[in-house]
């Protein structure tokens, strides 16, 4: 490689970088440039994606449809119904996904998580043996096999996972804690499945399980999560919320909830608005609408739950016989902890609340793809500038190899530009360049749009 190609791709890689952010994008200076280069990156061509050559054009039976998340992924067609409560994901869901998942597991891994995978189908007698069988009811699907043995599908997994550790003998002190934790589907039997992926009859979740030896230590444990929990949400950019929540059937001694404030949210929550105390309103004896630390007034405000954490103690261990052997060679039962996040609802209700009314847009670590380049419409008289993008398209892959993963060429050349651009919005892409009117100037313009600011801007490509 000559001394001015290699100058070519270190400037090249600085411009890009401006580009960059902690995933991949920064919103300071937008400008390519052309690399003199013969490789050629094997370009990702929309018209080959499954999904996007599918975008829905009639809107009209989606008018109706008063949840903004579910509207703008059906008009996307980012998720297509199957039956009630229940979606096929396409491509682009599963891509931002995948994404989600691996912000979660990352902080998962920090504070010592261990990834497993447990069955879907369990037995009544775990269940029965909880309590739960009885105490959930109807949410909980249930079915025989061909020998009448009954079981659940899990929605949550503490009787399997406490179930689990007792098989295995007792903890060593030296071992603990021990997180464990799954990304599975789950299933629950809504009566009114609705909103989409916000609330249906299968879904994706991380569950987390926790084992320690003493009361002391498992609620060190609890604060450990509950700050990865909160690392996961700002990574993301989410306006989130940490309050007090009940137990509910799940049981526990202290329960917190994860909740994203949106007005299609079901859940009720008290904030107050003189300290940073809020709760569910379901768990609040306060008739007069103070707050219960500084006397401040609460403030009511619609949320989302996306996250929730329980203080289990021994409710599971006591049942399964679950033991931990302490420093002095004691055998106590596990005080244990629960931990959850609705993944596909994650994905739903970061929509929900960052999206204008018209246009999808996501945390920029879990979107689809970073960067849509639209060419000009075949036959116009933009056209011959088509072979300055793919150019630009090959220069970007060659020099940031970690972006050509994230690369879009929309090459539906029968199509016009606004449409493009339109579907574009429709799907989420943080960033697109256009070659355009201003493609024919001197020096030749791409316009650059950053979906999170408003104003357009343009580079040459010299």
């Amino acid at each position: 490689m000559s001394l001015k190609m290699d100058g070519l791709f270190r400037t090249g890689r600085t411009l890009l970088t401006n580009l960059t952010n902690r995933v991949g994008w920064c919103q300071k200076e937008q400008r390519c440039i052309r690399f003199y280069c013969s490789l050629h990156a094997k370009r990702n061509r929309l018209s080959r994606h499954f999904q996007s050559v599918n975008l829905r054009t009639d809107v009209t039976a989606l008018e109706e449809i008063k949840c903004k998340s579910q509207r703008l992924m059906l008009l996307a067609g980012l998720i297509s119904p199957a039956n009630p409560g229940c979606y096929y994901y396409m491509p682009y869901t599963l891509r931002a996904m995948e994404k989600l998942i691996k912000v979660i597991d990352k902080e998962m891994h920090a504070i010592g998580g261990q990834k497993v995978n447990m069955p879907t189908l369990n037995s009544a007698a775990l269940w029965r043996a909880s309590g739960r069988w009885d105490l959930i009811g109807s949410e909980l699907l249930r079915l025989r096999d061909r020998h009448g043995q009954e079981y659940c599908l899990g929605p949550t997994h503490e009787e399997a996972i406490t179930n689990l550790i007792a098989s295995q003998g007792c903890l060593s002190y030296k071992q603990l804690p021990v997180l464990l934790y799954q990304v599975t589907r789950k299933f629950r039997d809504e009566p009114k499945p609705c909103f989409g992926l916000l609330r249906g009859r299968e879904f994706y979740m991380k569950d987390l399980y926790t084992f320690d030896a003493t009361q002391e230590a498992a609620l060190q444990t609890y604060d450990l999560v509950c700050s990865a929990y909160c690392k996961v949400f700002r990574n993301l950019g989410l306006p989130f919320v940490k309050v007090r929540a009940a137990a509910g059937n799940i049981g526990g001694t202290l329960s917190h909830e994860f909740q994203l404030p949106a007005e299609i949210g079901e859940d009720m929550l008290l904030m107050c608005q003189g300290c940073d105390f809020s709760a569910n309103m379901e768990m609040m004896d306060s008739k007069e609408g103070q707050c219960p630390v500084c006397q401040g007034k609460l403030m009511e405000k619609k949320g989302i739950e996306v996250g929730h954490t329980f203080l289990l103690g021994t409710k599971y261990s006591s049942v399964f016989k679950a033991n931990v052997r302490n420093s002095q060679n004691e055998l106590a039962l596990a005080e244990m902890g629960c931990y959850g996040l609705g993944v596909s609802r994650i994905l739903a209700a970061a929509i929900e609340v960052l999206s204008p009314e018209d246009a999808i847009r996501w945390p920029n670590l879990i979107a689809p793809y970073q960067i849509c380049l639209i060419p000009p419409k075949k036959g116009s008289k933009e056209d011959k500038g088509a072979v300055l993008l793919e150019d630009l398209y090959d220069c970007i892959a060659e020099a940031v190899p970690d972006i050509q993963e994230e690369l879009v060429l929309d090459d539906r050349t029968d199509l016009t530009i606004g449409k493009r651009l339109k579907d574009a919005n429709k799907l989420g892409y943080p960033y697109v360049i256009i070659c355009g009117k201003k493609i024919l100037d001197e020096p030749p313009l791409f316009e650059i749009q950053n979906q999170s600011t408003e104003p357009q801007e343009w580079c040459d490509h010299s």
